[in-house]
């Protein structure tokens, strides 16, 4: 037989925590749910069977049982497990409930539920072992409100429950968030008498970690033997985890001090947690104080610094960490190229892309994206292809990063073209796929293509847009000049514009010049967030560029009287391997007197060729010279001054920027592109621009 039906139990989960209240209270008082566990009293032994069989013990002593079992073991795929299972059938061994236990585990590992329910469903004999390997199942794969119902159906059936099944039902308890459930869980296992087994305890405690319902796990913590504290360094390692995940840092490390013994896994949980508060100096004080390190551990340092904005040190932690000689894993590797997606740092992916050819390493999906993603963001939009063309397996992760790397770079064929393959290999687009292809038709001015994605999305795909889709919208039209058209939809949004929305119609107003728009624009961004220093600064530039010098000064002084300060622009440049980083009107850099007498020479060129500084950039009425100062001093001209300097002829130049990049920026990089004859590519928070024979691959239209 090779095919099963499939049934599953229908009980909701409201009915779910009633029935098994029932079932908890047959033989025995209910328990409060805020009771400690001390508070709990045992029941007397019941007559519940255990579901044991004598196959079970005898099946071993079969040899034609054991030849199953053992290959049931060594199966790879499904279809060689249905293939055996068919055997099974034929030589009338199904009534082995050790075969059968076998058969479910190995469905489950192959993450073939389906099969694993129906091998049960069939079974005549449900024992406790078929009941724990399917519940164990079932939690491993996420399947959490099955593995409930199927252990409402274990106790309706009588069959005890073991210190094998409560830890994976706890499993399931915290994965749907269900807390109440899992209280009345707690006084089943005191009832049951395996609350001190050293698994279950453990499992009592992360339920409540994952609930977050530390006060419950360290009333079970506390209340643990000393031989339970001493012999389970995961039960400290969970606690811990889970007072850095509620940021009680000072209670984790007072576990972390009071610990009998530590495992590796110990300083990893603990710093993990140290990372995810930001507390980047002692993580990196207690990973330094580590006798021993493994592959965790360095992942650990590399992905806490990359996710906390220390790119460059993360770089430089991983690859330390490959001269101590440690094999990365595919979440050290994603970290790592994510750090040099971020920070524009190509020759550090380059090396990183290098180890996986060097290495032997299979690209997988996870690390396949991460690649595609770096190649994207670190201005290599070729590269990126190559190896998204050269990825065998996709997902929706990896088109979906393809898509946008081309949308950003200002291809919106492509990014289409891209978009119609990954449709035609079978997959359904997603919220995120749709943003990327709203990017592109933004990037491009092609309005009404955007916007007739924005309709299939909705009436295709069923898919519910979020504030981001609404906001790309609003740029879409704004960009194109289409501002009424802009309002109009704002206004109609089913969901409150929040600041991003309405910044995008701002500067849509401040590119068109409407005034009049922008200013009631602004008092929109002023209630959303007063403090924020976007629609003080777009607000003045709208005046700056038509001359109202005095609504200038007045949005100064409002700046300075609500103390909102000005975000600093930065940049990022990477040179013979080396990240640099320069901020505007930037003069500590050791060599800022270089770099600012080279951009003289920049600036004196590309006036012979015609720019002009465009000085309706700078903020408020002061004489042309100190506007002319003032633009001077953006990073992004700092970085390419710099680039200038240190890079060979012919040099590609690439730079990272934290913020849109101004019109003169803009001008003066076209400028330097003709008169050094290369190709300078920026990443401002919005796109790619690539200047080349000084014109820029935007068309002017950003």
């Amino acid at each position: 037989m090779s095919k099963f039906p499939c049934t599953k139990p229908t009980l909701t989960i409201t009915v779910q925590m009633k029935s098994l209240r029932l079932l908890f209270e047959r033989n025995s008082s209910p328990a409060k749910a805020t009771s400690s566990s001390s508070k709990f009293k045992r029941p007397k032994p019941s007559s519940i069977s255990n579901g044991s069989d004598s196959s079970q013990s005898s099946s071993s002593q079969d040899p034609l049982k054991t030849h199953f079992s053992s290959l049931i073991k060594s199966t790879e795929t499904t279809l060689q497990l249905r293939q055996i299972h068919a055997q099974i059938l034929r030589r009338h061994l199904s009534s082995s409930a050790n075969l059968t236990t076998l058969l479910i585990s190995v469905s489950s590992s192959l993450k073939s539920i389906p099969y694993a329910l129906s091998i049960f469903n069939h079974s005549h004999h449900k024992s406790l072992f078929l009941f724990n390997a399917l519940i164990r199942g079932l939690t491993e794969n996420s399947h959490f409100q099955s593995s409930v119902s199927h252990f409402l159906l274990m106790l309706r059936q009588r069959v005890r429950p073991d210190k094998l099944t409560f830890p994976f039902v706890l499993k399931s308890v915290s994965g749907l968030g269900l807390r109440f459930l899992g209280l009345i869980l707690h006084g089943r296992i005191i009832k049951s008498g395996v609350e001190f087994d050293s698994f279950v305890r453990v499992s009592l405690v992360e339920m409540y970690v994952k609930l977050e319902e530390m006060g419950f796990a360290l009333q079970v913590f506390d209340e643990s033997p000393e031989r339970n504290k001493s012999e389970s360094i995961l039960l400290w390692n969970v606690l811990i985890n889970g007072c850095c995940k509620v940021g009680d840092l000072e209670k984790a490390m007072e576990l972390f001090e009071a610990m009998p013994e530590r495992n590796i896994g110990s300083w990893n949980s603990f710093i993990n947690g140290l990372m995810k508060n930001g507390d980047l100096n002692k993580a990196m004080q207690l990973f330094d104080e580590m006798k021993e390190k493994d592959v965790v551990s360095w992942t650990t340092i590399v992905n806490g610094l990359s996710q906390n904005g220390d790119h460059q040190k993360a770089l430089s932690m991983f690859f330390k960490m490959l001269e101590v000689g440690l094999r990365p894993n595919d979440l050290t590797l994603v970290s790592a190229l994510s750090a040099c997606a971020k920070i524009g740092a190509l020759e550090a992916g380059v090396r990183i892309h290098n180890y996986f050819v060097e290495n032997g390493l299979r690209l997988n999906k996870a690390t396949a994206a991460a690649l595609v993603d770096m190649y994207a963001k670190c201005g290599n939009i070729l590269s990126a292809s190559k190896v998204f063309e050269e990825t065998k397996e996709k997902d929706i992760r990896t088109w979906s990063v393809m898509i946008w790397g081309w949308a950003i770079h200002g291809f919106y064929g492509q990014a289409i073209r891209c978009f119609k393959k990954m449709m035609f290999s079978g997959i359904k687009p997603d919220a995120v796929v749709f943003l990327a292809l709203l990017t592109a038709c933004s990037h491009s001015g092609q309005v009404d293509l955007g916007l007739n994605f924005f309709d299939s999305m909705r009436f295709d795909y069923s898919i519910e847009p979020t504030m981001k889709h609404y906001t790309l919208v609003v740029d879409l039209l704004g960009r194109a000049g289409r501002l009424d058209e802009a309002m109009k939809f704002i206004q109609k949004m089913p969901i409150s514009p929040d600041f991003v929305a309405w910044g995008a119609l701002f500067c849509a107003c401040r590119a068109h010049k409407n005034i009049k728009m922008a200013e009631l624009v602004s008092e929109k961004l002023l209630q959303l967030e007063p403090k924020h220093p976007g629609s003080y600064v777009f607000l003045s530039n709208v005046y700056a560029a038509v001359g109202r010098w005095e609504d200038v000064e007045r949005v100064r002084m409002l700046m300075q009287n609500e103390a909102v300060g000005k975000d600093p622009g930065w940049s990022y440049i990477e040179v013979n391997g080396q990240v640099h980083s320069f901020v505007a009107g930037d003069h500590d850099h050791k060599r800022a007197r270089e770099i600012y007498l080279k951009l003289e020479e920049i600036v004196s060129g590309a006036r012979e060729q015609g720019y002009m500084p465009e000085t309706g950039w700078v903020l408020h009425n002061i004489e042309e010279e100190e506007k002319e100062d003032a633009l001077g001093s953006h990073s992004e001209k700092l970085a390419l001054a710099f680039a200038l300097m240190n890079t060979s002829p012919g040099t590609t130049i690439r730079i990272v920027k934290n913020l849109r990049v101004c019109g003169d920026c803009h001008s003066l990089m076209k400028c330097a592109s003709k008169m050094s004859q290369r190709e300078i590519i920026l990443r401002d928070i919005k796109r790619f621009h690539h200047f080349k024979y000084g014109v820029c691959s935007c068309g002017d239209y950003w």
